[in-house]
């Protein structure tokens, strides 16, 4: 299901940022985790932050490519998650998409794409980082 917007994807030089930003109009995202992955052409698509659920146990988990250079938040009052990126790689070149957890029992977010938890996706949003 795509029920999820992504924007903020563009291209920058490397050592750029980028503020990613995930929203929906069809729910409150407050109920759900948050997970953000991204696909480079040719590779698989892998996990790179997700934050959990604003109303339980709180946590956030970021990729190792991820730790030191990306920031996940919400902002409730916008019904928004955001993915800073700092110190960008052209490695980071990919699509990006987020996606909501609806697994009502889970306590920790997740960076696996596992299909039963991760029901509604975005379309994806373009990070392109080059000279």
């Amino acid at each position: 299901q795509l029920q999820l917007v992504e924007s903020g994807g563009g291209l920058v030089q490397p050592g750029g940022s980028l503020r990613l930003s995930c929203t929906t109009s069809q729910f409150d995202l407050d109920y759900n985790s948050i997970g953000w992955f991204r696909q480079a052409p040719g590779k698989e698509r892998e996990g790179v932050s997700c934050i959990s659920r604003n109303w339980s146990y709180r946590n956030t988990l970021y990729a190792e490519f991820a730790k030191g250079r990306f920031t996940i938040s919400r902002d409730n009052a916008k019904n928004t998650v955001y993915l800073e990126m700092n110190s960008l790689k052209p490695e980071d070149t990919g699509v990006y998409y987020c996606a909501a957890d609806w697994d009502e029992f889970a306590t920790d977010c997740t960076l696996e794409e596992d299909q039963a938890r991760y029901r509604d996706w975005g379309q994806g949003t373009q990070v392109t980082v080059s000279s």
